[in-house]
């Protein structure tokens, strides 16, 4: 039987073997959720950088650039990190470079994986369909904050596992955990992850909307996986 597990935070991400899975990168406040986001609303593709730098010079190459560390949008980039950025109509068709202070990191650590798929609550069903039709293991690769396991995150996992439970078996006991935390703590979603630490950093910084927006769920059937290191479709968008 196929399996599945969960990492929950990139400095973790060495005590697993990314080759041969489908590994799932969830960043839900907010990389993935921008991600998602935008392929649904026709960006034509999302280039990820770790550094800033790299991602900056992509403006030269004709690319729109989005930016974030520490929560904030990198002054002079085109878009921030908020998922309302990623339905200007201006993007349509366009290619996007981004780089973030989490999200992103943990795509460049999933290399290596045979295949990298963006997850979020905002598609998180039709992420599933997809896993299920696949003849391989499934990672999900929690971004956390900074090396630090994070809540939201965590719950995506465990949502995701829960899906999936009838078609995966466990490789360990983190698949277990996230899964009970998302069954105890499912019914008051949204509240719980508004008390969570980077909620709060984010509200610090008067971001409210894109806390709720990134907790809806299947707002869109897409799966943006990575093809030639930039983040495209294998669904036509459907926008709600």
């Amino acid at each position: 039987m196929k399996t599945i597990d969960v990492c929950l935070s990139p400095d973790l991400i060495h005590l697993f073997d990314v080759k041969n899975k489908v590994v799932v990168v969830v960043d839900i406040l907010r990389a993935t959720s921008c991600m998602t986001t935008g392929m649904a609303y026709g960006v034509k593709s999302i280039k990820p950088f770790s550094s800033l730098n790299e991602c900056e010079q992509m403006k030269s190459k004709g690319y729109y650039i989005a930016g974030e560390r520490n929560g904030e949008k990198v002054e002079h980039f085109d878009l921030g990190n908020s998922p309302f950025d990623y339905m200007n109509p201006e993007l349509k068709g366009k290619s996007v470079a981004v780089t973030t202070t989490n999200g992103t990191v943990a795509i460049e650590k999933s290399r290596e994986a045979d295949e990298i798929v963006i997850g979020a609550f905002l598609n998180i069903s039709a992420v599933a369909r997809y896993l299920r039709d696949q003849e391989k293991d499934v990672l999900i690769f929690c971004a956390g904050w900074k090396g630090k396991v994070n809540m939201e995150d965590s719950l995506f996992a465990g949502a995701l596992v829960e899906k999936l439970q009838n078609d995966f078996a466990n490789e360990c006991d983190a698949p277990l955990i996230v899964q009970a935390a998302y069954q105890d703590m499912s019914h008051n979603l949204l509240a719980l992850v508004q008390s969570s630490s980077h909620a709060k950093r984010l509200q610090k910084l008067n971001i409210y909307e894109d806390i709720e927006y990134c907790l809806k769920l299947d707002e869109y059937d897409v799966v943006p996986v990575i093809r030639n290191d930039e983040i495209v479709l294998l669904r036509e968008p459907s926008v709600s």
